[in-house]
């Protein structure tokens, strides 16, 4: 198995609010007359919308309790201005901030805001990680 995610699902109360959601972020989806699922292509990989309910039926989640699915998605940006003009966006678009960016312990900065389904969204800057032009991360020294 090849070291790399291909598709992150969020499983979502709304599609078509959803959608706006994350439209209104400025991302453009790949199939925008969808209503049953939505892709959005975000770099090397892609995020889909899907029907919560649905998507833990096909994953097999028989106890779906809603609230946070212990999941958090990460942005990286090349400077904390960039995280503070994310989370502003992310903030026009409808999201609700849980977190202002701030420096962190391990000598970052980060923030955190939530899409409408309550899904986590960390905004963060980590001077040791190298964001490549086309937006991948670079990890290594």
């Amino acid at each position: 198995m090849d070291q790399r995610v291909s598709l992150i699902t969020l499983g979502v109360a709304d599609i078509p609010q959803s959608r706006a959601f994350y439209m209104a972020l400025g991302w453009a989806p790949a199939n925008p007359d969808n209503d049953e699922v939505v892709f959005f292509q975000a770099g090397c990989m892609a995020l889909a919308l899907w029907d919560r309910k649905l998507l833990a039926e096909d994953s097999g989640v028989t106890d779906d309790r809603g609230g946070w699915g212990g999941i958090t998605v990460a942005y990286n940006v090349s400077s904390p201005a960039e995280v503070d003009a994310i989370l502003e966006e992310a903030d026009a678009a409808g999201a609700t901030i849980n977190r202002r960016g701030a420096e962190t312990f391990w000598g970052g900065y980060s923030g955190l805001f939530t899409d409408p389904d309550g899904h986590p969204w960390e905004v963060a800057h980590n001077p040791s990680w190298a964001i490549q032009l086309d937006g991948s991360v670079n990890i290594s020294p």
